[in-house]
């Protein structure tokens, strides 16, 4: 196989990481046989989820680690280095492949593109032991996995999610991102999140659909209607306690820089893939971690009235079951259970859509 075809293999199965709300964050602008710079930007103006850019650093990370994995298909080995002095809310890897004949194919290869997010309900069977030894042997040694898998765990996992939902589906800096993100009357999206993975029956997506319109509407339904009721109990509470287990990917130390937070993705995606090998299905769940930075940092995150206080009054709780000191250093958090593949996902954006010409 040519080089060139070797590196766009390799790009070809990158674009298949994962990114918050599928904004692929990156373009690739080949430079050579075995050479890419990586384009990295963040959405923090315009996005209340990306706080700082750190959400946009760890899916880049995720690529870089995906890239890795792609490349010991092609017997390479791959070196990453981010430019410094780019401008804020750009990140900018020169990456480089070298072949090595010690590299063999790593078994996540194949995991890459069916990994994906399954927000329904999954089984309630326990992780057997050696499930979990691999998902931690995945993350070590500069990461820990913390479980909360009895039934009263996930019970109180399910009801910190459902609260933490409705300060978002109560906030307009919630709203506006809701609103952008869904693609609606789809099965399957390659640039947003498709309304049917939402894990909510299609008269609750009618109606999320015509209440998302405006933001007034957000607010009667809101104040007068219990409009975040079923929105909640479908896709937090139900979900939060079907399912194996709770965890939080915790790192050695706070991270605080761009670098700790792009490590951090490699982590997470290596973490996620590992459980697709498994045949575990795997959703998210980054808003606690989120809005609990903005408020140990003392940064407001909503101009409506309450939602500070009720995200306060979460994050409390949350911090209660990981400890302190945990919930400083995690990274990434969600549930996790075995079961079925979801029938509608977010696909990519085609490698020539994502290839920059021009640096």
């Amino acid at each position: 196989m040519p080089a060139e075809v070797g590196l766009r293999a390799v790009l070809e199965l990158a674009r298949w990481a994962p990114s918050g709300d599928n904004t692929q964050p990156w373009r690739f602008e080949v430079r050579g046989e075995r050479e890419v710079v990586v384009h990295g930007f963040d959405t923090r103006t315009h996005c209340v989820y990306d706080l700082d850019g750190h959400a946009s650093e760890m899916s880049l990370g995720a690529l870089l680690e995906t890239m890795a994995i792609a490349a010991t298909g092609q017997g390479w080995a791959m070196q990453a280095r981010r430019r410094t002095g780019v401008p804020s809310g750009r990140m900018v890897f020169e990456v480089r492949f070298e072949p090595d004949e010690g590299i063999r194919p790593d078994e996540l290869i194949g995991c890459i593109a069916s990994r994906s997010v399954q927000r329904r309900a999954m089984r309630t069977r326990r992780l057997a032991t050696a499930e979990k030894q691999a998902l931690d042997a995945a993350v070590a040694p500069h990461y820990r996995l913390l479980w909360r898998e009895r039934m009263s765990e996930r019970l109180d996992m399910a009801r910190l999610l459902s609260a933490i939902a409705r300060v978002r589906l109560s906030m307009p800096e919630g709203w506006r991102v809701h609103r952008e993100v869904i693609e609606w009357n789809a099965r399957y999206s390659t640039d947003r999140m498709p309304d049917q993975s939402l894990g909510v029956d299609a008269l609750t997506r009618r109606l999320m659909r015509f209440v998302l319109g405006r933001w007034e509407r957000v607010r009667f339904f809101n104040r007068y209607l219990a409009g975040t009721a079923m929105p909640r109990l479908q896709m937090d509470l139900i979900p939060g306690l079907a399912c194996g287990a709770h965890f939080a990917l915790v790192a050695a130390r706070e991270p605080r820089t761009i670098d700790d937070h792009v490590a951090a993705g490699r982590a997470m995606q290596r973490f996620w893939l590992t459980a697709t090998r498994l045949g575990l299905s795997l959703q998210p769940a980054m808003a606690p971690l989120i809005f609990a930075r903005y408020l140990r940092e003392g940064r407001p995150f909503s101009a409506e009235l309450g939602m500070e206080a009720a995200a306060a009054q979460a994050v409390r709780r949350l911090e209660a079951m990981l400890g302190t000191q945990a919930l400083r250093a995690a990274v990434f958090m969600g549930r996790i259970g075995e079961g079925p593949a979801p029938r509608s996902r977010s696909l990519r954006l085609p490698l020539q859509q994502l290839e920059s010409v021009d640096g």
